[in-house]
């Protein structure tokens, strides 16, 4: 359910879980932060998910007994964000609940036209997992934050756009060629010198 692929310096990795709008189950979760921590050495990493949904969240069963709570959300989301290397999340639609983790951490997000992004933990009787409102504040506010997170709403792509959660959108059939494309220079680029300017930029 998680596709890992290599070209050189560039990983792209990929939820696949269709049916169940690729909603995140604990060996998901876990299979994508071993994949992540062993992404340190890649120049360029991908993140993007098949069909028109990037992930509802946790996988509703599993949240109820406990996923929504684990360690593990935190464990991902550190290791993406630790990434050396340029990382881009590539919305292929929705992104929901605790799968906002994963795009937060992201250096660059890109998302479809019709993508919505919302993370309704606090109706569902969970805190968010504690990096999350951070990464979202330092983005587009306290305020913008809060509304999300307290007023529980639904962001569509351009109002997205607006807020700067994410950095462009992009039809669906080009999606993937521009995220390489964005990945490209960094590729090209010495190891070292891409490493410090994103360090630069934090």
């Amino acid at each position: 359910m998680i596709d890992v692929s290599r070209d050189g310096g560039l990983w792209t990795v990929t939820i696949d879980r269709q049916d169940k709008a690729n909603s995140l189950t604990a060996d998901m979760l876990d299979e994508l932060a071993e994949t992540f921590e062993a992404a340190q050495e890649a120049r360029a990493v991908i993140l993007t998910g098949r069909g028109k949904v990037f992930s509802a969240g946790a996988d509703l069963e599993e949240a109820r007994a406990g996923l929504a709570t684990s360690p593990v959300w935190e464990r991902l989301s550190t290791a993406i964000a630790a990434l050396p290397g340029l990382s881009v999340a590539a919305l292929n639609g929705t992104l929901a609940g605790g799968a906002m983790g994963m795009a937060l951490a992201c250096d660059i997000r890109l998302a479809v036209p019709g993508a919505k992004v919302f993370y309704p933990v606090m109706k569902l009787g969970f805190l968010p997992q504690p990096s999350d409102p951070g990464r979202m504040a330092a983005l587009i506010g306290p305020a913008r934050t809060r509304l999300i997170l307290m007023g529980g709403q639904k962001i569509e792509a351009p109002e997205a756009l607006d807020f700067g959660l994410i950095d462009r959108i992009v039809e669906p059939e080009t999606l993937m060629e521009t995220a390489r494309d964005i990945c490209a220079d960094t590729l090209a680029a010495k190891p070292d010198i891409a490493s410090a300017i994103k360090q630069m930029c934090r």
